[in-house]
């Protein structure tokens, strides 16, 4: 969706992430450009651009003169200009990140807490984000994204079996996120954040539709199409691990019976192999995760699927090792560039994905729209605040 300022009185604070979202998504970018992207005029982009600089958001550079006259400056996201908290809450645990606007991270830190309840997880959370936060004191804390398994709002699924959130069911997660941490609060499905992570800052970068199948304890996957993972109807597009693929076979706390995650997730891979060792495991998966992969090609038509997650690297590779050779589908084709199944390492799509949310949507001219229905509420604009001002107590 193309991003368009408004001239509408107190409009500021909306245009203001407009421009600074394009200089994200485009930069390096010269003033005009923006202008023509946004719709705005130069003078307008010139103020606010301004305005960001100032507050450390963006850097300026000129380029070398390469004939008459002088060439235009192009401005682009500085890395340290803002921080945000990932956050992935898990059956096993939480993990948490500091991230910059370039989704490096900057520390991370754990909790080990099998089963854990909301109200031992919000105190654990409080912690790590004051840790976290200390390693950037003068930094400027945008948000706190935490992902977890889906799906929301499913009475039968949601919060139900091993590899979901036992017991966290009419828990307000965003409200407590919000209260625990003093910052504006997202929640996100795990594998969407994945996929988002992964489209930014990892292999995904590299295509412009990919499906990105994430091997958490539990199975989900996002297909990307042209940089936006497709989300459904109600948010819960992707639980593939619910697709029953073997008659009649294991049940499933979702009330179906051979429902792939049964057979293909971190929850399946340490239940079964403990009983028949990993090399028996692998052969009994291979043709269920061959018969995975055609599902997504034919349904998807990606240019390739990313296999990543909370799975050990080595396990990922000896995972796709088995699964050759693939079968047939409208993904065998003589002029690929890709294989049809590769393998993202390393577990840090979740955490940067979820930073990258709560980035994406303080940044967003939606949540902009809080702060134009005044001069005193644009004021308190968080993202124009001190660089050095601490966080809300």
């Amino acid at each position: 969706m193309a991003l368009r300022g408004t001239n509408q009185e107190f409009g500021r604070p909306y245009n203001r992430r407009i421009v600074l979202e394009t200089i994200r998504v485009h930069g390096p970018i010269t003033r005009a450009d923006i202008a023509r992207k946004v719709g705005l005029t130069i003078q307008t982009v010139s103020t606010i651009i301004r305005e960001l600089e100032e507050q450390g958001f963006i850097l300026a550079r000129r380029e070398e003169p390469r004939g008459r006259g002088s060439p235009a400056s192009t401005f682009a996201i500085d890395p340290t200009g803002g921080f945000a908290i990932g956050l992935h809450v898990t059956p096993r645990g939480i993990e948490a990140a500091l991230i910059n606007l370039a989704g490096e991270v900057i520390g991370r830190d754990d909790r080990a807490l099998p089963g854990v309840d909301a109200d031992t997880a919000f105190t654990e959370i409080r912690t790590l984000v004051d840790g976290l936060s200390a390693l950037q004191p003068d930094g400027r804390m945008l948000g706190v994204g935490m992902a977890m398994p889906g799906p929301f709002g499913v009475e039968s699924m949601s919060f139900v079996g091993p590899t979901t959130l036992q017991g966290w069911k009419d828990v307000p997660v965003r409200d407590r996120l919000a209260a625990a941490t003093g910052l504006p609060a997202f929640i996100e499905v795990d594998l969407a954040a994945a996929a988002h992570g992964e489209r930014l800052y990892g292999l995904g970068s590299d295509f412009r539709d990919f499906y990105y199948l994430y091997f958490g304890v539990g199975l989900g996957g996002s297909m990307v199409h042209d940089g936006v993972a497709l989300r459904g109807a109600w948010g819960n597009a992707g639980e593939i691990g619910h697709i029953p693929v073997v008659p009649g076979g294991d049940p499933c706390p979702c009330g179906n019976r051979g429902c792939l995650e049964r057979y293909l997730s971190l929850e399946a891979y340490e239940r079964r192999a403990k009983m028949i060792g990993e090399a028996a495991w692998l052969d009994e998966v291979a043709p269920i995760l061959r018969s995975a992969v055609v599902t997504i090609e034919n349904l998807f038509d990606p240019a390739t699927i990313i296999l990543g997650g909370l799975v050990p690297n080595n396990l990922l590779a000896k995972l796709i090792e088995a699964a050759e050779p693939l079968p047939n589908s409208i993904a065998s084709r003589g002029n690929r560039r890709a294989k049809r199944l590769i393998s993202s390492a390393g577990h840090d799509a979740v955490l940067r994905g979820a930073a990258a949310v709560a980035v994406s949507g303080v940044l967003s001219p939606r949540f902009g729209i809080m702060f134009t229905q005044s001069e005193d509420r644009a004021d308190r604009d968080p993202i124009m605040r001190d660089a050095g001002k601490a966080r809300a107590a």
